[in-house]
């Protein structure tokens, strides 16, 4: 199974432009564009002075896809993902950063993964990869490939340089079915776009903003794959589609990608070793609870998974978890937030409140789980 965000359809509403999206949540990029603007005040002489309207930049060739795809590919890689206990699996695409194999994707591709498979485009060879780190607001990883050596590596540019209208290829593993990349040209659309993403794999949703926004036909598998500019650079992570639209809509489908700027913090960070509320380092632990946000504070216990951490400490449903380590738990986000800078074997001290606002503390012993 490929694995996409897509955007969440929304009812259709015409506009003067023509462009409908199915997932817009927000943002949009007011520009303005003074052209022949001369300085002087409306009303006043320009002393005589001979000025001259600035000239008119040539607008830039086409984008040469073939040598822009050749010079990226071979530092892409294919991946594929099962999870337990159905063996249900994802596809995706990776960006190899370094010759020993840390390779950048979105996070997505690897949720819930119990195994990580990736070929390796440039040499054809597969490795069993480990998830590194990840950041699951911005929808990024950082995979690292075992035995891999001497790795074609992508060339990382800059996103803060992108303008509208520039030119860009989307590539990556398009339909999941691996073999050479699908690339695609397509005009940026947007720098700062913002959309509520629906996982395909597992149907959460997710709100992702600062996308870059290409008028391109990306698809399901290219998640992970790279934005490159004209020169091969890339500069953004792959990370979602407009999906389907109503068929009496006329919209060139879109895609959506993460800045590469911001996808390298997030890889500086994981690099640093140095976790935080939101990216996520090393093995994952989990608490094995399904929960949501309790009234008027504190994060609900819906279901204790059987066999976790939680059950076995003798947590039930219903019981609302109120502090982690003497820290105030007061969502069930923020819960989440503070298992996620924990590694399996940790031992937490947890607040609980039971049935008639019992009182207690309950000491855990976190397990390995899959990336969140």
């Amino acid at each position: 199974m490929d694995d996409e965000w897509h955007r969440a359809p929304e009812p259709h509403r015409p506009t003067g432009a023509g462009r409908v999206f199915a997932l817009v949540v927000a943002a949009f990029l007011a520009i303005a564009c003074f052209l022949g603007y001369r300085g002087e005040l409306p009303g006043w002489p320009n002393g005589g002075v001979e000025t001259t309207a600035p000239a008119l930049l040539e607008p830039a060739p086409p984008i040469d896809q073939a040598a822009v795809a050749g010079a990226v590919e071979p530092a892409l890689v294919n991946i594929n993902t099962t999870s337990q206990p159905l063996g249900v699996g994802t596809a995706g695409s990776g960006i190899v950063l370094t010759p020993d194999g840390q390779v950048l994707t979105s996070h997505h591709v690897v949720k819930g993964a119990d195994s990580v498979s990736v070929t390796d485009i440039g040499n054809g060879f597969v490795y069993n990869a480990t998830v590194l780190g990840y950041d699951a607001k911005a929808d990024i990883a950082l995979l690292e490939l075992g035995g891999a050596v001497g790795l074609p590596v992508a060339r990382v540019g800059n996103s803060s340089g992108l303008r509208m209208r520039d030119q860009v290829l989307a590539i990556g593993n398009a339909g999941g079915t691996g073999g050479h990349p699908t690339a695609i040209v397509g005009d940026i659309t947007n720098l700062n776009s913002t959309i509520v993403a629906l996982n395909s794999a597992d149907l959460s949703r997710k709100a992702l903003s600062g996308m870059v926004e290409v008028a391109a036909a990306v698809s399901a598998g290219q998640s992970g794959g790279a934005l490159a500019d004209r020169n091969g650079a890339v500069v953004g992570v792959i990370t979602a589609a407009s999906g389907e639209h109503p068929k009496d809509v006329e919209q060139q489908p879109n895609g959506y990608a993460v800045p590469i700027d911001t996808a390298m913090r997030v890889v500086a960070q994981i690099r640093s070793g140095t976790p935080t509320d939101t990216v996520h380092i090393g093995p994952t632990a989990t608490l094995g609870v399904l929960v949501s946000d309790a009234k008027p504070s504190g994060a609900r216990i819906d279901v204790a998974l059987y066999g976790m951490p939680a059950y076995a400490a003798g947590l039930t449903g219903g019981e609302v978890i109120t502090s982690l380590d003497g820290r105030a738990i007061a969502t069930a986000t923020a819960l989440r937030a503070a298992i996620n800078v924990h590694k399996p074997d940790d031992t937490i001290q947890l607040g609980v409140t039971g049935a008639g606002g019992v009182e207690r503390t309950v000491a855990v012993v976190l397990v390995l789980g899959t990336p969140n």
